[in-house]
Protein backbone atom coordinates (compact mmCIF):
# COMPACT_ATOMS: atom_id res chain seq x y z
CA UNK A 1 0.00 0.00 0.00
CA UNK A 2 1.26 3.29 -0.99
CA UNK A 3 1.56 5.75 1.90
CA UNK A 4 -0.17 9.59 1.41
CA UNK A 5 2.50 11.97 0.47
CA UNK A 6 2.98 14.08 3.01
CA UNK A 7 3.64 18.15 1.67
CA UNK A 8 5.43 20.60 4.08
CA UNK A 9 3.33 23.21 4.55
CA UNK A 10 4.48 26.86 3.29
CA UNK A 11 5.71 28.95 5.21
CA UNK A 12 4.47 32.85 6.01
CA UNK A 13 6.56 35.53 4.20
CA UNK A 14 8.85 36.77 6.67
CA UNK A 15 6.77 39.87 7.34
CA UNK A 16 4.09 38.35 8.81
CA UNK A 17 5.61 39.51 12.32
CA UNK A 18 4.88 43.10 11.51
CA UNK A 19 2.13 43.12 9.42
CA UNK A 20 -0.12 40.92 11.66
CA UNK A 21 0.36 42.85 14.87
CA UNK A 22 -0.06 46.27 12.97
CA UNK A 23 -3.62 45.13 11.40
CA UNK A 24 -4.81 44.24 14.92
CA UNK A 25 -4.05 47.61 15.95
CA UNK A 26 -5.34 49.67 13.37
CA UNK A 27 -8.86 47.61 13.59
CA UNK A 28 -8.92 48.35 17.86
CA UNK A 29 -7.64 52.32 16.50
CA UNK A 30 -10.83 51.86 14.46
CA UNK A 31 -13.63 50.44 17.41
CA UNK A 32 -12.08 52.93 20.10
CA UNK A 33 -12.81 55.60 17.03
CA UNK A 34 -16.02 54.19 16.76
CA UNK A 35 -16.88 53.89 20.74
CA UNK A 36 -16.02 57.60 21.31
CA UNK A 37 -18.42 59.18 17.92
CA UNK A 38 -21.25 56.92 19.62
CA UNK A 39 -20.64 58.44 23.00
CA UNK A 40 -23.47 55.80 24.21
CA UNK A 41 -25.28 55.41 21.48
CA UNK A 42 -25.93 53.66 18.09
CA UNK A 43 -23.98 54.53 15.40
CA UNK A 44 -26.84 52.48 13.11
CA UNK A 45 -29.83 53.91 14.48
CA UNK A 46 -32.49 53.32 12.06
CA UNK A 47 -34.28 56.94 13.63
CA UNK A 48 -33.16 58.96 10.82
CA UNK A 49 -36.16 60.80 11.62
CA UNK A 50 -35.39 64.28 10.52
CA UNK A 51 -37.47 66.27 12.47
CA UNK A 52 -36.59 64.19 15.51
CA UNK A 53 -32.73 65.49 14.82
CA UNK A 54 -33.49 68.63 14.27
CA UNK A 55 -35.36 68.72 18.14
CA UNK A 56 -32.48 66.86 19.16
CA UNK A 57 -29.68 69.31 18.33
CA UNK A 58 -31.99 72.54 19.41
CA UNK A 59 -32.72 71.20 22.33
CA UNK A 60 -28.84 70.55 22.99
CA UNK A 61 -28.07 74.13 22.01
CA UNK A 62 -30.70 75.30 24.17
CA UNK A 63 -29.06 73.69 27.45
CA UNK A 64 -25.59 74.65 25.86
CA UNK A 65 -27.38 78.55 25.86
CA UNK A 66 -28.23 78.24 29.39
CA UNK A 67 -24.95 77.14 30.68
CA UNK A 68 -23.87 80.77 29.02
CA UNK A 69 -26.58 82.94 29.93
CA UNK A 70 -26.09 81.59 33.73
CA UNK A 71 -22.03 82.32 33.28
CA UNK A 72 -23.15 85.69 31.64
CA UNK A 73 -25.23 86.82 34.27
CA UNK A 74 -22.14 86.19 36.56
CA UNK A 75 -20.25 87.87 34.52
CA UNK A 76 -22.67 90.84 34.90
CA UNK A 77 -22.95 90.77 38.19
CA UNK A 78 -18.85 90.85 39.04
CA UNK A 79 -18.79 93.57 36.33
CA UNK A 80 -21.64 95.86 38.22
CA UNK A 81 -19.16 95.67 41.44
CA UNK A 82 -16.56 97.83 39.43
CA UNK A 83 -16.59 101.18 40.31
CA UNK A 84 -14.50 103.30 37.95
CA UNK A 85 -15.77 106.50 35.61
CA UNK A 86 -14.84 104.85 32.46
CA UNK A 87 -16.49 101.60 32.87
CA UNK A 88 -19.54 103.22 34.20
CA UNK A 89 -19.17 104.88 30.73
CA UNK A 90 -19.50 102.25 28.25
CA UNK A 91 -22.23 101.00 30.15
CA UNK A 92 -24.44 104.22 29.19
CA UNK A 93 -22.79 104.24 25.55
CA UNK A 94 -23.78 100.43 25.26
CA UNK A 95 -27.02 101.40 26.98
CA UNK A 96 -27.82 103.98 24.41
CA UNK A 97 -27.05 101.61 21.63
CA UNK A 98 -29.16 98.61 22.80
CA UNK A 99 -32.77 99.62 21.71
CA UNK A 100 -31.16 99.88 18.18
CA UNK A 101 -29.15 96.68 17.88
CA UNK A 102 -31.79 94.52 18.92
CA UNK A 103 -30.40 93.76 22.16
CA UNK A 104 -33.00 94.80 24.18
CA UNK A 105 -36.66 93.10 24.13
CA UNK A 106 -39.70 95.25 21.92
CA UNK A 107 -43.23 94.90 22.03
CA UNK A 108 -46.18 96.67 20.02
CA UNK A 109 -48.62 95.81 17.25
CA UNK A 110 -47.63 94.12 14.07
CA UNK A 111 -47.85 90.80 11.75
CA UNK A 112 -46.57 87.25 12.10
CA UNK A 113 -46.01 85.13 9.44
CA UNK A 114 -45.99 81.52 8.96
CA UNK A 115 -44.24 79.87 6.17
CA UNK A 116 -44.26 75.97 5.39
CA UNK A 117 -43.28 73.19 3.08
CA UNK A 118 -46.07 71.79 0.47
CA UNK A 119 -47.95 68.79 1.71
CA UNK A 120 -47.19 67.51 -1.35
CA UNK A 121 -44.90 64.33 -0.56
CA UNK A 122 -44.66 62.48 -4.42
CA UNK A 123 -44.48 65.48 -6.84
CA UNK A 124 -45.82 64.64 -10.64
CA UNK A 125 -43.48 64.05 -13.14
CA UNK A 126 -41.56 67.00 -14.24
CA UNK A 127 -42.00 68.94 -10.96
CA UNK A 128 -38.51 69.73 -9.11
CA UNK A 129 -38.86 68.75 -5.46
CA UNK A 130 -37.16 71.78 -4.63
CA UNK A 131 -40.04 73.53 -5.63
CA UNK A 132 -41.60 72.30 -2.63
CA UNK A 133 -40.26 73.72 0.48
CA UNK A 134 -39.55 77.01 1.82
CA UNK A 135 -36.03 78.16 0.91
CA UNK A 136 -33.48 80.68 2.95
CA UNK A 137 -34.22 83.72 -0.02
CA UNK A 138 -38.17 82.77 0.96
CA UNK A 139 -37.46 83.78 4.63
CA UNK A 140 -34.85 86.42 3.42
CA UNK A 141 -37.22 88.27 1.21
CA UNK A 142 -40.06 88.23 3.92
CA UNK A 143 -37.80 89.48 7.07
CA UNK A 144 -36.43 92.46 4.13
CA UNK A 145 -39.60 93.48 3.71
CA UNK A 146 -40.73 93.69 6.77
CA UNK A 147 -37.67 95.62 7.75
CA UNK A 148 -38.71 97.90 4.73
CA UNK A 149 -42.02 98.88 6.28
CA UNK A 150 -40.41 100.19 9.56
CA UNK A 151 -40.62 96.89 11.80
CA UNK A 152 -38.65 97.77 15.17
CA UNK A 153 -38.17 94.18 15.69
CA UNK A 154 -38.21 90.94 13.72
CA UNK A 155 -37.72 87.38 14.97
CA UNK A 156 -37.50 83.93 13.27
CA UNK A 157 -38.50 80.70 15.59
CA UNK A 158 -38.61 82.99 18.13
CA UNK A 159 -34.92 84.39 18.10
CA UNK A 160 -34.08 87.98 17.54
CA UNK A 161 -32.79 89.13 13.72
CA UNK A 162 -30.54 91.43 14.00
CA UNK A 163 -27.72 92.99 11.48
CA UNK A 164 -25.11 90.42 11.79
CA UNK A 165 -27.75 87.40 12.12
CA UNK A 166 -27.43 85.06 9.07
CA UNK A 167 -30.08 82.88 7.76
CA UNK A 168 -28.74 79.19 5.88
CA UNK A 169 -30.72 76.62 4.09
CA UNK A 170 -29.59 73.17 4.75
CA UNK A 171 -31.82 70.45 2.83
CA UNK A 172 -35.18 71.05 3.81
CA UNK A 173 -34.29 73.22 7.20
CA UNK A 174 -32.87 76.04 8.14
CA UNK A 175 -29.95 76.71 10.68
CA UNK A 176 -30.03 80.36 12.66
CA UNK A 177 -27.06 81.15 15.39
CA UNK A 178 -25.87 77.52 15.02
CA UNK A 179 -29.49 76.33 15.65
CA UNK A 180 -31.21 74.08 13.01
CA UNK A 181 -34.99 74.33 13.08
CA UNK A 182 -37.28 72.30 10.78
CA UNK A 183 -40.92 73.99 8.83
CA UNK A 184 -42.71 75.78 9.70
CA UNK A 185 -41.10 78.77 9.96
CA UNK A 186 -42.76 81.92 11.91
CA UNK A 187 -41.92 85.26 11.56
CA UNK A 188 -42.87 87.93 14.04
CA UNK A 189 -42.53 91.43 13.37
CA UNK A 190 -43.45 94.60 15.89
CA UNK A 191 -44.26 97.80 13.89
CA UNK A 192 -47.38 99.15 12.39
CA UNK A 193 -49.60 96.11 10.54
CA UNK A 194 -50.83 98.30 7.25
CA UNK A 195 -47.32 99.50 6.76
CA UNK A 196 -45.76 95.76 6.90
CA UNK A 197 -48.44 94.83 4.91
CA UNK A 198 -47.73 97.26 2.48
CA UNK A 199 -44.69 96.46 2.69
CA UNK A 200 -44.96 92.71 1.69
CA UNK A 201 -47.27 93.70 -1.10
CA UNK A 202 -44.34 95.98 -2.29
CA UNK A 203 -41.85 92.96 -2.16
CA UNK A 204 -41.02 90.96 -5.19
CA UNK A 205 -39.67 88.12 -3.03
CA UNK A 206 -42.56 87.75 -1.28
CA UNK A 207 -44.86 87.68 -4.42
CA UNK A 208 -42.89 85.10 -5.65
CA UNK A 209 -43.21 83.38 -3.03
CA UNK A 210 -47.04 83.50 -2.90
CA UNK A 211 -47.04 82.76 -6.47
CA UNK A 212 -45.23 79.28 -6.38
CA UNK A 213 -47.71 78.97 -2.68
CA UNK A 214 -51.02 78.73 -5.15
CA UNK A 215 -49.07 76.94 -7.60
CA UNK A 216 -47.70 74.18 -5.25
CA UNK A 217 -49.56 74.41 -2.25
CA UNK A 218 -46.67 76.21 0.04
CA UNK A 219 -47.98 77.33 3.23
CA UNK A 220 -48.38 80.76 3.73
CA UNK A 221 -50.30 82.74 6.63
CA UNK A 222 -50.12 86.85 7.23
CA UNK A 223 -51.46 87.06 10.66
CA UNK A 224 -52.34 90.98 12.18
CA UNK A 225 -51.17 90.68 16.27
CA UNK A 226 -52.64 93.35 18.44
CA UNK A 227 -49.53 93.02 21.06
CA UNK A 228 -45.95 90.94 20.34
CA UNK A 229 -43.35 91.32 22.86
CA UNK A 230 -40.05 89.98 21.23
CA UNK A 231 -36.92 89.25 22.85
CA UNK A 232 -33.37 90.71 22.58
CA UNK A 233 -30.69 89.43 21.18
CA UNK A 234 -29.48 86.66 23.22
CA UNK A 235 -25.32 86.77 22.02
CA UNK A 236 -23.15 89.38 21.65
CA UNK A 237 -23.33 90.60 18.01
CA UNK A 238 -19.95 89.98 16.50
CA UNK A 239 -19.09 92.99 13.26
CA UNK A 240 -16.57 91.70 10.38
CA UNK A 241 -15.37 94.62 8.12
CA UNK A 242 -13.08 95.22 5.32
CA UNK A 243 -10.85 98.08 5.48
CA UNK A 244 -8.67 99.77 2.61
CA UNK A 245 -5.18 100.47 3.25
Amino acid sequence: MRQREHRARPRLPGGWQVAVPVAAAVAGGLFVASAVSADGTDLRSSNTDLTVLVDDRAERVDRLRAEVDALQSEVDRLGADVQDAAVRQVRREVAALGDDAGLTPVGGPGLVVTLEDSPIEDPPEGIDPNLLVVHQQDIQAFVNALWAGGATGVTLQGQRLVSTTGIKCVGNTVVLEGVPYAPPYRIEAVGDPDQLAWALDRSPGVQDYRDYAQRYYLGLDVDDAERLVLPGYADSPVMEYAEAT
